[in-house]
């Protein structure tokens, strides 16, 4: 068996760092053990939580309701069938360990019933939700949440196969709520029906959906979570959920699930604050155990307790709803004690000093495995900003064990080079540099925006570009200099990003045909508006305006590098040219050749290319993409003695083909 090398073996930067990778290896082992011990079947059958814990129907119909709680003292099921009152016939039991148990002999519980607890401790109590509630619903006048009793009499039957192996995802990022162009909340049967067909049409094979777990602040974008087992009811039902993850499968489109265990609400009606009359029980004591800058609760990740519980969340999604994998949301606030708040982690040893709280570390690894362990073709992708070395490395070779990790220094280039520099003082060798500036050991996701540059207080790329011409000059009819520019950096900043993407490509909902504005979700300061809290697809479908030809040009894009399996090798530059401000680099069988010159195009321009015929594929110039068709369509060019000769316009990008002999 071929050995794996261990990350220090193929970084020599990391050599100084060796024995705190393997202590840290060693403790992620040891971790292991503890939950599985060896010939116990492994984490996927030591971690089953949510299937102790919580609401379960018993085989005879009778139904058996679990909590850990080691700081209360009594602890009652009240809801709608005991008029919310607190009875012997519902108090619950000790059961050993800090947990306690109350099973419903002969009272029986309907589908539909709404219910909490009522938990008592030395000195106060309180109405609480269950820790592991798979269901919550919101009163629409009170705004009062309860748990609800999902026992519908026909469960949903699944029909497609959900076997989808992503090597090089390319992931449509969306928010169910804010998908449909009516100012309101959608729903998940909107989105099945409307949306999923938008994406399949696009090319993209993955969606990552964001805000699944209850939130109870809609405008938190659903990182702010108070439920980590219970789909968020403003969209739909379970079901319905279910529905819409079948379906995309059956489009062949895999489903990964935005997760936030990097925090939790600190609200204490909705979520696990003082649960148990505790501050600690799920969270760090102290002011470890607050987020100082998220205003929420961080997890005690070296509490058994915890991580059974964090652990189990991940098995209970990945097959309750047979999702096809995990975004894990900041993990950088997970990772260092500090958050990595005004951090710039110019230092190695940031990574592996005191700062690192290796309990989270630790638990991540742990959460890799179990995975793969349940769905080995699963994807597990990692936000982190800190570029923590290993993080997505394989466990074995010391690292963490992440398939992806978001590049996110690259939408920050773009935004600096848009905001900061002249057009004719953008650096083709500087993009290069900075757009494939990743470990070679570590897979990436690479993105030009996501939602994060598209939310109130910032600015998506088009309307950085364009700005207030937006509102006067994207119909096709108009002639206006601005418009023509930023409709051609739109194009080639996305171009250039998927074609230097290390092994994935992402995208947010709209921004393909250059969704303008921001995202502004319904709070007090715009009067609870819905108004940029949705998405208008009209703008791309009325065959008026130009934002049909940005989608046009994404879905070309998109197409050429699914079917040319480019994400499969590495980028290889060919010319960085700085005073004409041309790129181009090659990348498996294809060329990208991009001219960001604002103003000269090069006829006849030179360079060094493999040998061969090579066919033009793709043109961001052409007429359909907005474009001022300056060249002749699907043109053929030859390299004579090792040189390619082609005509670049200004702002125009293009992508060439070699044919095989």
């Amino acid at each position: 068996m071929r050995k794996i090398k261990r990350i220090y073996e193929t970084d020599p930067w990391l050599e100084p760092y060796k024995d705190a990778i393997e202590a840290r290896h060693e403790r992620i082992l040891q971790a292991r053990d503890k939950i599985a011990p060896p010939g116990s079947g492994g984490l996927s059958k030591g971690v089953n939580n949510h299937l102790y814990y919580g609401l379960h129907k018993e085989p005879d119909g009778s139904w058996v309701l679990r909590e850990w709680a080691p700081n209360a003292s009594r602890i009652y099921l009240i809801g709608e069938f005991n008029n919310w009152r607190r009875t012997n016939a519902y108090e619950f039991k000790p059961a050993g360990a800090g947990n306690w148990e109350l099973r419903l002999d002969g009272l029986f519980l309907s589908h539909g019933d709404l219910y909490k607890l009522f938990v008592e401790w030395p000195g106060g109590g309180g109405e609480r939700i269950p820790a592991y509630c798979g269901r919550l619903v919101q009163d629409p006048d009170t705004k009062v949440f309860c748990a609800q009793v999902w026992d519908p009499a026909e469960p949903y039957t699944w029909k497609n196969d959900r076997i989808l192996k992503r090597p090089h995802p390319l992931i449509y990022e969306c928010h169910v709520g804010m998908s449909s162009e009516e100012p309101k909340v959608a729903s998940f049967n909107e989105f099945r029906e409307n949306v999923l067909p938008r994406v399949k049409k696009l090319g993209y094979d993955t969606i990552q959906i964001m805000a699944l777990q209850e939130h109870p602040y809609y405008g938190s974008f659903g990182y702010q979570v108070s439920n980590f087992f219970a789909l968020s009811s403003r969209f739909g039902t379970p079901d319905e959920f279910k529905e819409l993850v079948d379906t995309a499968h059956g489009m062949g489109i895999a489903v990964v699930m935005d997760i936030v265990h990097s925090h939790s609400v600190d609200n204490v009606a909705e979520g696990l604050g003082l649960f148990d009359g505790r501050e600690d029980l799920y969270f760090y004591q102290g002011e470890r155990g607050r987020h100082p800058a998220w205003g929420s609760r961080c997890f005690d990740y070296g509490k058994d307790e915890v991580v059974r519980f964090l652990l189990s969340n991940c098995k209970y999604w990945l097959e309750e709803y047979h999702l096809d994998g995990f975004r894990f949301d900041g993990v950088t606030s997970m990772i260092y004690w500090d958050h990595g708040l005004g951090k710039d982690f110019g230092d190695y040893a940031l990574y592996f000093d005191s700062g690192v709280d290796e309990n989270a570390v630790t638990y991540l690894a742990l959460a890799n495995m179990l995975v793969k362990e349940i769905k080995p073709e699963a994807v597990t992708i990692a936000e982190d900003v800190s570029g923590m070395a290993g993080l997505a490395a394989p466990f074995e070779a010391g690292g963490v064990g992440f398939d992806f990790r978001m590049a996110m220094g690259i939408a920050d280039h773009w935004i600096k080079w848009i905001k900061e520099r002249k057009d004719e003082e953008w650096s083709p060798g500087e993009i290069w540099h900075e757009l494939t500036n990743k470990r070679s050991d570590e897979k990436t996701i690479s993105y030009a925006e996501c939602h994060d540059q598209a939310l109130v207080g910032d600015k998506t790329i088009i309307f950085r570009l364009i700005d207030k011409e937006m509102y006067f000059s994207m119909n096709k009819d108009s002639v206006n200099p601005l418009v023509d520019r930023g409709v051609a950096l739109h194009k080639l900043i996305r171009l250039a990003t998927i074609g230097t993407a290390g092994d994935g490509y992402l995208n947010f909902m709209g921004n393909e045909f250059g969704h303008p504005e921001w995202i502004d979700f319904p709070r007090e300061g715009n009067g609870w508006s819905f108004d940029r809290a949705r998405r208008l697809w009209s703008l791309s479908d009325n065959g008026l305006l130009r934002y049909g030809f940005l989608r046009e040009f994404d879905k070309a894009m998109i197409s050429l590098v699914k079917r040319s399996g480019a994400l499969s090798s590495r980028p290889v530059l060919l010319r960085s040219d700085e005073e004409k401000k041309i790129l181009i680099f090659g990348r498996k069988n294809l060329i990208f050749a991009l001219n960001f010159n604002p103003v000269e195009s090069f006829a006849d321009y030179g360079f060094e290319a493999p040998e061969g015929k090579y066919v033009l594929t793709l043109d961001s110039d052409e007429g359909r993409f907005g474009g001022f068709s300056r060249l002749g369509g699907r043109e053929t060019h030859f390299t004579v003695d090792g040189v390619l000769r082609l005509y670049l316009p200004s702002r125009c990008a293009l992508v060439l083909t070699k044919e095989k002999k």
